[in-house]
């Protein structure tokens, strides 16, 4: 494992968002949605593909509070542009589970 200072770490804008679109995404490679995460009035919605076809349908993706990262580049995924990165963990079937906050905080709050 490499080591990173906190200067590093401290580049990379972690913040909550709340999902508010989560639609099929047939045209990717592995199996996923495409999601819009609103991360409030300074960053607004983005839109990402993720891999949590295998854990999610996307009427339980609706509202959910997630962790993305924003401040990556755009990356062209298929025919989507994706504008951020939203977290997850795998879990011992390999399928991916959501890094979520466990209480209610303000969207566009950053990790710290």
């Amino acid at each position: 494992m490499e080591l990173i200072d906190w200067t590093d770490f401290a580049k990379v804008e972690l913040r909550v968002g709340r999902i508010v679109q989560a639609l099929p995404f047939p045209e990717a490679r592995r199996p996923a949605y495409i999601l819009h995460v609103d991360f409030g009035a300074e960053i607004g919605v983005k839109k990402s593909s993720a891999q949590v076809t295998h854990l999610y349908q996307p009427e339980t993706l609706l509202g959910k509070l997630v962790v993305g990262v924003v401040n990556f580049p755009k990356k062209q995924i298929g025919p989507l542009q994706s504008e951020c990165l939203i977290t997850g963990f795998h879990n011992a079937q390999g399928e991916v589970a959501l890094c979520v906050p466990d209480r209610d905080v303000p969207l566009g709050a950053k990790l710290l």
